[in-house]
């Protein structure tokens, strides 16, 4: 089975979808790694050492898609790259089919089996394919990193000939894998860090680091399946909204890490929120990708509203290629030796992973 690592295209984004070391793992297990040039280089992963550890490499995107049994992405296709991809090849990638659905619809049409990791079960078997988990832990370590550089402040207490300077306070919301990095980053920085959730069951983890949560009295279930936050009712967001901006005016930094699978990010801090905040402060919404936490979020722009600085990364993930393309290329090979067995595709439906992952087969749309 020949397995093709094709350069991604969508703008900014410099990961790949298998390194070096993990391509030759898949190479002595039989499988046949065919990589583009350059796919790899963005991360610094250079061609060479594809080669070394066993793969072939492709001149271009036209021949790789057209020899490959089953293509390896980080993105969705693209338009392009569903017209490129063979029919009755497989293909594997992050995204959610909501999302994607010309792309969705034209791969069953080709009859190509697509799994996306974004729908992976979050059960103890899937642990090594969470793709989305890995991607995160990156997203909420370098969250930190760039609203440090925003702030005009120092994260830790610094004692100093010229006095003694408080440390920075930091609110996370969200206490999912990125808020929970996020934590543990801010908290290594020095900072003073406390945390807010509407799941109550995150309160030891929170704690854990080293952050106080902050709890508020939901009065209704907020965990949903899986152990996701689940919308509220508009009466509980009403009193959230009141709670999380008693504290967000006393923050120096708020990182935004809530998300609601499915579904568009909950607002959780309004316009008179910021306006209430201190000149100076900076809001980083981690959630921008599926909407923004915070009401004044612009996707991939820098504002400033009365002084508070509010920042909308996008695909902050991307801008650590080496490591998070090293951790999403153990997920995704993980998942493909799930899915493959003796050099060729084997899917049982009756198996979780395989059925909540997989988007089109057999011609037919499975994720509508």
């Amino acid at each position: 089975m020949k397995i093709g690592v094709p350069k991604e295209t969508a703008v900014n984004e410099r990961r790949v979808s298998l390194t070096p070391d993990v391509a030759g793992r898949l190479a002595k297990s039989g499988l046949t790694i065919l990589v583009e040039r350059g796919a790899g280089e963005a991360a610094s992963f250079p061609d060479e050492a594809y080669t070394a550890a066993g793969a072939a490499l492709a001149p271009a995107a036209t021949h790789l898609f057209g020899q490959s049994d089953a293509v390896l992405k980080v993105q969705p296709p693209t338009a392009a790259e569903v017209r490129l991809c063979r029919e009755g090849s497989s293909l594997v990638a992050l995204f959610q089919p909501s999302a994607e659905r010309a792309a969705v619809a034209e791969l069953a049409a080709r009859k190509v089996t697509t799994f996306s990791l974004a729908l992976l079960p979050r059960i103890t078997r899937a642990q090594p394919m969470d793709a989305l988990s890995s991607q995160a832990t990156v997203a909420g370590y370098k969250a930190v990193l760039l609203a440090a550089t925003t702030a005009g402040r120092f994260f830790p207490m610094l004692v100093t000939a010229a006095g003694t300077l408080p440390p920075a306070r930091v609110l996370v919301l969200g206490a999912g894998v990125a808020g929970l990095q996020a934590i543990a980053t801010a908290r290594r920085l020095g900072a003073v860090v406390s945390a807010f959730d509407v799941r109550p069951a995150v309160k030891e983890q929170v704690e854990s680091l080293g952050a106080k949560f902050l709890e508020m009295q939901i009065g209704e279930q907020a965990e949903a399946a899986g152990g996701y936050a689940k919308e509220l009712s508009q009466d509980t967001h009403r009193r959230e909204l009141a709670f999380i901006a008693q504290h967000v005016k006393d923050a120096d930094i708020v990182i935004t890490t809530a998300a609601i699978p499915g579904k568009r990010a909950p607002i959780l801090i309004t316009a008179d929120a910021v306006h209430a905040m201190k000149p100076g402060s900076v809001i980083l919404d981690l959630a921008v990708d599926t909407g923004g936490n915070c009401e004044l979020t612009e996707p991939g722009a820098e504002a400033i509203h009365g002084g508070v600085v509010v920042l909308g990364p996008t695909n902050l993930a991307s801008s650590l290629p080496y490591h998070a393309s090293q951790m999403y290329a153990r997920n995704i090979s993980s998942f493909l030796l799930h899915v493959v067995k003796d050099g060729a595709l084997r899917l049982d439906f009756d198996d979780e992973i395989i059925r909540e992952t997989c988007v089109t087969y057999g011609g037919e749309v499975r994720k509508p």
